[in-house]
């Protein structure tokens, strides 16, 4: 019996598509769009030199090191409803940013745009995957979004040199305004929420490893591309494996026991030791499972014989 065709995007979808690439592209060029606007606020604000690096790196670092905490958020509260409140955020941000007095305003400004970025990107892409079924669809789509990610960021600098030659710097925060109005208002009736069936809770101490490991592999590939290789970034670079490897072991599911739901009852058991080695080593043969239980993910062995009957070669 055939398996029935998933069904094809129509109108409504690609216009989701649009309002989900809108939004990915605002974030690249927002994390290059202070390339050429960095003078400007230097005169205004007059920062300090350790000031102007976190001006122009609070952005990438929130980014990064919340995206997959924000990932596992968005399945709990529903896709659709994070990208939207996120984006409520980016725009309250960035007014903030555009008039900030000072240069730590701006710079927690900047950090809370990571934050608001960060709830968007991976809502982005996990409803385009729900929302385009047909895999050749589905493959376009990603594509398109792709380009939006990546040409954003080659526009960023662009952007922000034409929009200082006849405004001041705060105007490169301001444009984001009207851009969240638009997906704010489109994405309401053109996106369906999603969520995990499983809703699994949040760890926040994995949350916490997770952006020890990510922060600092950003801030040693930024120094390495722009100051090169030094002892700073070898150390952060060591640290951020590190943290990475820790949560990658955290997040290994522990192995379950001869009661858990991962050993069914029905499973045929292991073969017991007996006195007749031919029809151990039938019993060996025959046994669907040969001596262990079968999940969609890994093989668990079952040891206990009130789980796990035994199988005919075994009496």
């Amino acid at each position: 019996m055939n398996a029935t065709p998933p069904a094809l995007a129509g109108p409504r979808q690609w216009g989701a598509l649009v309002v989900l690439t809108l939004a990915v592209t605002l974030l690249a060029v927002d994390g290059t769009v202070l390339a050429l606007a960095i003078p400007s606020p230097t005169e205004s604000l007059n920062p300090s030199g350790t000031q102007l690096l976190w001006i122009g790196d609070a952005y990438a670092f929130a980014l990064a090191g919340l995206l997959v905490t924000m990932g596992n958020l968005a399945d709990r509260i529903g896709r659709k409803r994070l990208l939207l409140i996120g984006s409520v955020g980016f725009g309250v941000s960035s007014a903030i940013a555009a008039f900030a007095p000072t240069p730590e305003l701006l710079i927690a400004a900047r950090a809370l745009l990571g934050i608001s970025g960060a709830t968007i990107m991976p809502s982005t892409l996990s409803l385009i995957r729900a929302t385009f079924l047909d895999q050749r669809q589905r493959t376009r789509a990603i594509a398109i979004w792709s380009a939006g990610a990546t040409g954003g960021g080659a526009i960023g600098p662009l952007v922000g040199g034409a929009l200082l030659e006849h405004s001041w710097w705060g105007s490169v925060f301001l444009i984001n305004i009207p851009v969240m109005v638009v997906v704010v208002a489109l994405g309401v009736p053109l996106l369906t929420e999603y969520r995990n069936p499983a809703r699994a809770p949040i760890d926040l101490r994995s949350a916490l490893v997770s952006f020890l490991a990510i922060v600092p592999l950003v801030y040693a590939i930024k120094t390495v591309a722009a100051d090169g290789m030094n002892l700073a970034v070898v150390g952060a670079a060591l640290f951020g494996l590190a943290a990475g490897m820790v949560f990658v072991i955290r997040q290994r599911p522990p192995p379950p026991t001869p009661s858990s739901p991962s050993c069914p009852a029905n499973a045929p058991a292991r073969p017991r030791r007996s006195a007749k080695p031919a029809t151990n080593w039938a019993s060996l043969s025959v046994s669907p499972c040969s001596g262990r239980c079968r999940t969609p993910s890994t093989p668990r062995t079952c040891d206990s014989p009130t789980t796990c009957p035994a199988t005919s070669g075994d009496r």
